[in-house]
């Protein structure tokens, strides 16, 4: 995992849980942790949520002012050079589709300074609305650059339905996120598997992850 990493995607593309899977990862390497919640579209499925497990395992959250309350847009207050500086590892969880991008963009002079120590993943879930077919899916990534100002630098294949994940969902995903991968020239970081399917996978770039975002009736 590189110094910045920068999760962005369709709304309920899973970034959140992904970005909670890549902190925790960085806390078992002794890596000093911090997650930015980029996120002022959203108020539900957000990485500020995590604050107590955060806590619990020494990663620092930094979240916009007022978020998780009853305010429509919460405010982003903070210096993320100053952040990335003081620790190993920065994950920057953006919000949803070209919108939530653009508080991205607003750091994206910033970011570039760190060159090729920056990570940007563009999540993808073949399951989702407005990202089950390969010209949806490009098309939105390609807005979220030019709200972001900045370039991807790789695909994270995150296909899933929640608890009803399967092998056979995940692994029937793999050709779509490879037509996804050959039409931007991007590589496929990874596969994300729910942990007790990734060890019965054969995908060398399989990715174990543990679910933390949950939906609203199951918490």
């Amino acid at each position: 995992m590189k110094k910045i990493t920068i999760i962005t995607g369709h709304y309920g593309s899973g970034k959140t849980n992904l970005a909670v899977n890549l902190a925790m990862q960085a806390h078992r390497e002794g890596r000093s942790v911090a997650v930015v919640d980029l996120d002022i579209v959203n108020p539900y499925f957000r990485t500020a949520d995590f604050r107590n497990l955060f806590e619990e395992n020494n990663i620092r959250l930094i979240a916009p002012d007022f978020a998780n309350s009853n305010l429509d847009i919460p405010s982003i207050q903070f210096d993320l050079e100053q952040i990335a500086e003081s620790e190993d590892c920065l994950i920057i969880d953006v919000g949803g589709d070209d919108v939530g991008a653009v508080a991205l963009g607003r750091y994206a002079e910033a970011l570039s300074s760190y060159g090729n120590d920056v990570d940007m993943f563009y999540v993808i879930n073949q399951r989702r609305y407005l990202t089950a077919n390969p010209d949806e899916t490009v098309s939105l990534m390609y807005e979220i650059e030019n709200a972001s100002r900045m370039k991807h630098t790789a695909i994270v294949n995150n296909t899933n339905l929640g608890k009803e994940t399967t092998l056979e969902i995940v692994e029937s995903s793999e050709e779509f996120a490879s037509e996804i991968s050959e039409m931007t020239g991007l590589p496929i970081m990874f596969t994300t598997f729910p942990e007790e399917c990734a060890e019965l996978t054969e995908n060398p770039c399989a990715y174990p992850v543990k679910v933390y975002v949950k939906p609203i009736w199951e918490i």
